[in-house]
C-alpha cells in the first residue's frame, strides 16, 4: 500500500518521527519535493525512498528541519546522504529507525 506516493517504509517512519499534527506537513513535503528530485529523475522508488530516509533521518523529527533536508535534496541529494551516513552502502537506510 502506498500513501500520497510515498512507501509504507517511508510512512512508517513518518509517524516514528513526527508529532500526529505534523504528520500531514512531513507527508506532503516528501510527496511534493522530494520524489522526482534532480538527478534522479525516472529512479525506482527504492531509490528514491533511500533519499527520502535520509531526509527524515537528518530531520530528527523536526519540520524545519524537514524543509532543510529536501532542499539539499534537490540541490544534490548526495550531500544529503553523506550527511545521514547512507552513502557508502547503498542498503543502510533500510536499517534505520525500523
Amino acid at each position: 500500500m502506498v500513501t500520497s506516493g510515498l512507501s509504507m517504509g517511508t510512512m512508517a517512519r513518518i509517524d516514528r518521527l513526527f508529532a500526529p499534527s505534523e504528520r500531514a506537513d512531513a507527508t506532503a513535503l516528501l510527496s511534493e519535493h522530494c520524489t522526482n528530485l534532480p538527478g534522479a529523475r525516472g529512479w525506482p522508488g527504492e531509490a528514491i525512498e533511500r533519499i527520502q530516509f535520509a531526509a527524515l533521518k537528518v530531520s530528527g523529527g523536526c519540520l524545519s528541519k524537514l524543509q532543510v533536508a529536501v532542499r539539499v535534496a534537490n540541490t544534490d541529494w548526495r550531500d544529503l546522504l553523506v550527511a545521514a551516513g547512507f552513502a557508502h552502502d547503498t542498503q543502510a537506510h533500510k536499517s534505520w529507525l525500523q
